[in-house]
């Protein structure tokens, strides 16, 4: 699959793009008909600690999935967009095989 890893407000380091790609790499196990993706990694400047905000977009034929979450570290918020598209996936693709009976 194809991933668009993009930075705002800071340099994403090379270890950071990797665990993206490895990551989302994962998400075909669940869906195998996903086109690609784009990752938006961005730091608000607030005192918050929860200050980093990741958003997550996977195109699929004829849909789209987006995902947004914000924690205090990008691999978590990562961790848990991915884990809430898995989710999507699993029940498009359980729906695809309902519309098929």
């Amino acid at each position: 699959m194809k991933v668009n890893a993009q930075s705002v407000n800071f340099n994403a380091d090379g270890k950071l793009i990797d665990f993206v790609q490895n990551r989302l790499n994962k998400l075909d196990m669940f869906y195998d008909k996903v086109i690609s993706s784009d990752v938006y990694l961005k730091v608000q400047k607030t005192s918050v600690k929860e200050n980093k905000i990741v958003e997550i977009q996977v195109n699929i034929p004829k849909d789209r999935f987006v995902v947004k979450k914000q924690c205090k570290s990008f691999e978590e918020a990562i961790d848990s967009a991915c884990s809430s598209l898995e989710r999507k996936l699993i029940k498009r693709k359980q729906k695809g095989r309902l519309q098929l009976w």
